[in-house]
């Protein structure tokens, strides 16, 4: 009889007044804590947008992002379960056992969820050693296979990358064994092309450096360069062609749209110069001849 009076004071009009207006109170704090956690971040990571990669205060703020992006995510799982511990607490749920029992629960579990506990150990060591940040073009070598792309999310469990295509990758940190980050110190673009067996190499070589001074002094390549670009030389030698190599060391934002530039360039003015291209394999050389008259 005692215990059916107790639950039915505890379970009365006034019992579910209050524990109305305390959770609600506890949920509307979660909730704002949540929205100005992802206000935070969001600023941040906006603000990281605003600076280009090639500048002293651009790296800075991606770091502050990824770093501000682990911070939110981590205190918003504390908070939610701080709410949970309340509400359990409210309805007369004994905390005391279920700490004691964590213990051996914890150890049953660890078997099931040794990926989960390997995952988050990698996104610890990632966070701290600052492997990428927020912004950070990366190839990540998993266990999956290479995933390449635009860094866009980091927790501790997960990595989120922006492939080429638009399309997002979800890498689970534990899976990552080898990062390489193309955004980091400097680049350097590497250009290829081909010319005819029959071509002086020095004359190929007198005409696109010729091409790379000008390009050189010129916007956008420009501010793109950390240093003159060079013709390297002959790198391999085809049963129809010569490729002829030039590299240019650039900020590392601008490595991809160098190699474009460079590669356009270089095309066009051999063609102006009346520089030969190597035949096509498989088409015969009267039919290119043919072709090249009409």
């Amino acid at each position: 009889m005692g215990l059916v009076a107790t639950d039915a004071v505890r379970y009365s009009g006034e019992w579910w007044r209050d524990i109305a207006i305390g959770v609600g109170i506890s949920v509307l704090i979660a909730i704002a804590i949540n929205v100005a956690l992802r206000i935070w971040v969001r600023r941040a990571h906006r603000r990281a947008a605003e600076v280009s990669d090639d500048s002293i205060e651009g790296p800075r703020r991606r770091r502050t992002a990824t770093v501000l992006g682990l911070i939110a995510t981590t205190l918003q799982v504390v908070v939610w379960f701080v709410v949970a511990f309340y509400l359990m607490s409210a309805f007369g749920v004994p905390l005391g056992p279920l700490f004691a029992s964590a213990g051996i629960v914890g150890v049953a579990l660890g078997f099931g969820a040794q990926t989960v506990v390997k995952d988050t150990l990698a996104g610890v060591f990632l966070a701290l050693e600052g492997q990428f940040d927020v912004g950070d073009v990366v190839e990540l070598q998993t266990e999956g296979g290479p995933v390449n792309g635009t860094i866009e999310g980091l927790t501790l469990r997960i990595t989120s990358v922006r492939q080429y295509d638009g399309t997002l990758s979800i890498v689970p940190n534990g899976s990552i064994q080898v990062t390489s980050n193309k955004t980091r110190g400097w680049g350097r673009a590497i250009v290829d092309v081909r010319v005819a067996l029959s071509e002086d190499p020095d004359n190929v070589r007198a005409v696109i450096e010729e091409l790379l001074v000008e390009l050189a002094e010129a916007e956008p390549l420009h501010s793109w360069l950390r240093e003159l670009p060079k013709v390297v030389g002959v790198v391999q030698l085809t049963e129809f062609a010569q490729v002829v190599r030039t590299i240019a060391e650039t900020t590392p934002g601008h490595r991809l749209d160098a190699e474009r530039l460079l590669r356009e360039r270089i095309t066009a003015r051999m063609t102006e110069r009346g520089l030969r291209m190597p035949p096509v394999p498989g088409v015969s050389r009267t039919a290119q001849g043919d072709d090249a008259k009409s």
